[in-house]
């Protein structure tokens, strides 16, 4: 018999099957097979989805390449996995059903729903799926939130819609996970069982479309209506009100103390000094928290301290063509963005600046954005830039999808592709350091056959530029694609955008975000204050993108004045900003913090005696310090890269540091001008407190002290010696409180 006859005679005998069968309706490979393999965990990392596969069966990694996955399926090894004319002997039920040997164990009985869909298809022929079946739109999970008690359980339903109009429940076919599997387990029928006390996300996943329920289990704590009652702004409401409804108890008010130290090491990276502190507790106006707050908002050291946060954002570093005779370049950029932050620049503006520059990086230093995250890529699109954009300005995460589709939101590949190609018309004009600045120029194409755009890898298809929405954008051959992606990003409709500012913002001021990470916005990771979150994205919008305005509506808010002690009530929460959260100073902070405490600066090489760290505009510069405290490097657009942890060698290298013994010790420092000075020795104990943990000695600490001195036979040199020295080792030093 011919070999081709051979070939289609299980083709032929199944479309007999079918026949016999009548016309029941054939299962889909892409709404119901790929979803399914996708829910069993068929196409997971861990298994037939990782690059290799899995004893040479291999997957798309969540189904996103599905005509790859249906010819594994269906025509690798002569087709042995499926078996039209005998379904229950395909590989693909026995394997999961346990009647054969599976290294993944079994995932299903033989009478059970997933079977019998998988057998149903089998048995259709395996057919794919026409180029006519109806595209999924979107989904949607009921209920959208529940409050359960612990113990409570709840079923939630997951209604797909598409294109044709259907609305479906495919609860069965939706993979759940949750967020925060301490306080609600869910199984893979949707069911969810609540454990503890908190607040977290159950996320639901079909065919590449996410959506996501909250799930609230309230303390059952019984607390007063009246510890909610004083609130100061909007933000105040919003935690409040959501504290009150989880049971959480805030904290008291900070001091005086505790605050004019807290505000001024979070606006201006600096200690207060002894005389602004006395200064401060010395005012008795009601209202001198808000005038402290407004002073440090327009002192230069702010503009010094954020632009610090900005270069760490745009990635300000140094690379081979982005200096002229050492770090020129790096300085240019670090300039250009401290000009925006003294000119209080709308952020909008800001970002569309540097999405857009072209130039030199002479001329238009933001132009250095492009040079550290183009790299050296010949084509823009094929480097880093795309998921920096999207990380730095919007918060998202899109990385991943540059290989496959992204594991925890709806961006696809193509997504991906479309979001790269509004920098294909990027060209970098490289030169090597002295032979002058890099050059940044657009690509013209006047040939109308040429349209704008960037070739898809793996599928081969030309893919224009597209915003993460999907909604379509017309660009001229001759036109940046970068002024219409900047136009699209900072739209103040782009809650991406706005959201991702306020929520670092957030996350600086209070530790963590309201989204974490910082900067992963996507619908799977909601807010856990959504309210707090709407109102800091509606009044960046009113204020007309003017950060200074959300940093002092956040700062005069009574949730960010709260004490750090904690209540019995509130000791576990790290979410919800029922008290201040204690946190390690940047290491740049750090470093100035020593430098004011023993009164002697310390010295960068390169740069002029006095200049403080956070005032650096290159994180290559040589320090000790700064590279053991965990600066950033600049190398990815990711917060992560800042590292802000203490461990016991952190302590032990501080604690015997030849440097800052050096420091204190000399003749040009505090101690020693003190001293000079003949000050009382209650005074100079006092000026040391102040200057280091600026607070006045407790009296305890002074009896203490006065106990040390008197073994010392009076020697003061060495008590104050000793004193700075160990005040600068101590938690109340190290950590914002």
């Amino acid at each position: 018999m011919p070999r081709r006859m051979l070939s289609t005679m299980p083709i032929l005998f199944a479309l007999g099957l079918m026949a016999l069968h009548g016309a029941a309706a054939e299962p889909s490979f892409s709404n119901e097979i790929v979803p399914l393999l996708t829910r069993l965990g068929c196409n997971q990392g861990a298994c037939h989805g990782k690059n290799a596969g899995q004893n040479g069966f291999r997957l798309s990694l969540r189904g996103f390449a599905p005509d790859a996955d249906y010819a594994s399926m269906t025509r690798e090894f002569a087709g042995r996995r499926t078996n039209p004319a005998a379904p229950e002997q395909s590989l693909l039920l026995t394997k999961p059903s346990g009647l054969a040997r599976h290294e993944g164990g079994k995932l299903f009985d033989s009478s059970s729903k997933e079977y019998r869909l998988l057998q149903d298809w089998i048995r259709a022929g395996a057919p794919r799926s026409g180029v006519n079946e109806p595209q999924l739109t979107r989904i949607a999970m009921t209920p959208p939130m529940q409050t359960l008690s612990a113990g409570g359980e709840t079923t939630l339903t997951v209604q797909a819609q598409f294109s044709d109009g259907e609305v479906r429940d495919v609860t069965f076919l939706s993979k759940f996970d949750v967020n925060d599997a301490s306080i609600a387990l869910v199984d893979s029928a949707g069911r969810v069982r609540a454990l503890r006390s908190g607040e977290t996300a159950v996320r639901a996943a079909f065919l590449g479309e996410v959506t996501c329920t909250i799930i609230t289990v309230p303390y059952p704590n019984k607390v007063p209506p009246e510890r909610f009652a004083d609130r100061n702004n909007a933000i105040d409401d919003a935690v409040f009100s959501k504290l009150q409804a989880l049971g959480i108890e805030p904290s008291d008010l900070s001091n005086d103390e505790t605050f004019v130290r807290r505000v001024h090491l979070d606006v201006i990276g600096m200690l207060p000094t002894p005389e602004q502190y006395r200064s401060f507790m010395s005012d008795n106006r009601p209202d001198k928290r808000a005038r402290l707050i407004e002073e440090l908002l327009n002192q230069p050291e702010f503009v010094d301290f954020w632009t610090l946060q900005w270069s760490d954002l745009f990635q300000n570093r140094k690379e081979r063509d982005h200096d002229v005779r050492g770090s020129k370049g790096v300085r240019r950029f670090h300039e250009w963005l401290r000009r925006q932050v003294a000119d209080n620049r709308p952020w909008d503006a800001l970002v569309r600046d540097v999405l857009t520059a072209q130039g030199s990086s002479a001329s238009n230093p933001a132009v250095g954005y492009f040079i550290v995250t183009v790299g050296e890529h010949r084509e823009a699109h094929m480097s880093e830039v795309a998921a920096s954009v999207a990380q730095a300005v919007l918060g998202t995460r899109i990385g991943c999808a540059q290989c496959h589709n992204h594991p925890l939101e709806r961006y696809t590949q193509d997504d991906y592709y479309h979001f790269a190609a509004f920098f294909s018309r990027i060209r970098l004009e490289r030169k090597e350091p002295l032979q002058g600045d890099t050059q940044l120029r657009i690509a013209d194409s006047q040939q109308k056959e040429r349209p704008v755009g960037v070739s898809q890898p793996r599928t081969g298809r030309f893919l224009a530029p597209q915003p993460l929405d999907r909604v379509a954008i017309d660009i001229a051959a001759h036109e940046d694609p970068r002024q219409k992606l900047s136009t699209w990003a900072t739209d103040a409709k782009n809650e991406y955008f706005t959201g991702a500012i306020v929520n670092r913002l957030w996350k600086h001021f209070f530790s963590v975000g309201l989204i974490e990470p910082v900067d992963d916005l996507r619908a799977t990771n909601p807010p856990s204050n959504a309210e707090a979150y709407a109102v800091l994205k509606r009044h960046l919008v009113q204020s007309k993108f003017d950060l200074k305005s959300v940093m002092r509506l956040i700062l005069n808010s009574r949730t960010y004045q709260l004490d750090s002690a904690t209540k019995e009530g509130n000791k576990h929460d790290d979410r919800f900003n029922s008290h201040y959260l204690t946190r390690r100073l940047q290491a740049e902070v750090l470093c100035d913090a020593v430098s004011q405490a023993v009164g002697v600066p310390e010295q960068f090489a390169g740069y002029p005696l006095g200049l403080r760290a956070v005032q650096l505009p290159d994180p290559a510069v040589g320090s000790d310090f700064l590279a053991y405290w965990g600066r950033s490097k600049r190398v990815t657009a990711c917060a992560c890269e800042r590292e802000n942890e203490i461990t016991m060698s952190h302590l032990l290298v501080m604690m015997n540091s030849e440097s800052l013994q050096q420091r204190i010790l000399s003749p040009d420092g505090r101690v020693r001008k003190l001293i000079a000075q003949k000050a009382p020795t209650d005074q100079i104990i006092e000026e040391l407190f102040l200057a280091s943990v600026c607070r006045k000695p407790s009296k305890q600490e002074s009896e203490a002290i006065r106990r040390y001195l008197d073994e010392r036979k009076g020697n003061v040199l060495e008590l104050a010696v000793d004193i700075i020295w160990a005040l600068t080792n101590t938690k109340g030093f190290l950590f914002n409180h």
